[in-house]
């Protein structure tokens, strides 16, 4: 699957923001318009405007929506989820060459809001995955204590955790020391 510069800027925006939500008692990491403003120049996120208290409300909804994504069961359920969420940002594709990137596509109208920026350039981003049947790279970490989303680029779909070197290191030196232990009796 041929993922260009936007697609995976999309798709690494699109996935911090999902885990910008706080699990169970963690804090939120879109606390405040500052913290969205850093998110913002973090993924350069181009033509947002000076953000408010109502852009913040607004991508804290976008984000739940791309959660459900992210839970889907099937290509079906993502493909409507996905759909509803790039029609409400009035998604107007047009080309672009800007801050030295060469020609690609942006989803959002010139002037939409940084909810629906992100909902329309994310949203397509992961619409490529369902087009291409590839909608269960869209995944959750399957370490117990952590549900970070990310997506598995891996060729062979095989990536399990978030990061290898946290949550499946933990895991698997976690399952090594229970196999010494019982080997031990």
């Amino acid at each position: 699957m041929l993922i260009t510069h936007d697609t995976r800027c999309a798709l690494d925006a699109v996935v911090d923001l999902v885990n910008t939500a706080p699990e169970d008692e963690t804090t939120d990491g879109l606390a405040d318009v500052t913290s969205l403003a850093d998110f913002v120049r973090k993924h350069e996120i181009s033509d947002v405007g000076v953000l408010s208290e109502h852009d913040l409300a607004a991508v804290r909804k976008v984000r739940g929506r791309f959660a459900g994504i992210f839970a889907a069961d099937d290509p079906r359920t993502a493909a409507e989820l996905i759909n509803e969420l790039v029609a409400a940002a009035g998604t107007t594709p047009r080309l672009t060459d800007h801050d030295g990137y060469d020609w690609h596509v942006h989803y959002f109208a010139p002037g939409a809001s940084v909810a629906d920026h992100l909902a329309a350039d994310c949203g397509m981003a992961l619409a490529f995955f369902v087009v291409a049947g590839e909608q269960e790279r869209l995944r959750r970490c399957e370490a117990p204590d952590c549900r970070r989303a990310f997506v598995d680029l891996s060729r062979n779909r095989s990536r399990r955790y978030c990061d290898s070197r946290t949550c499946g290191n933990r895991l698997h030196v976690a399952a090594y020391r229970a196999r010494r232990k019982e080997a031990a009796g």
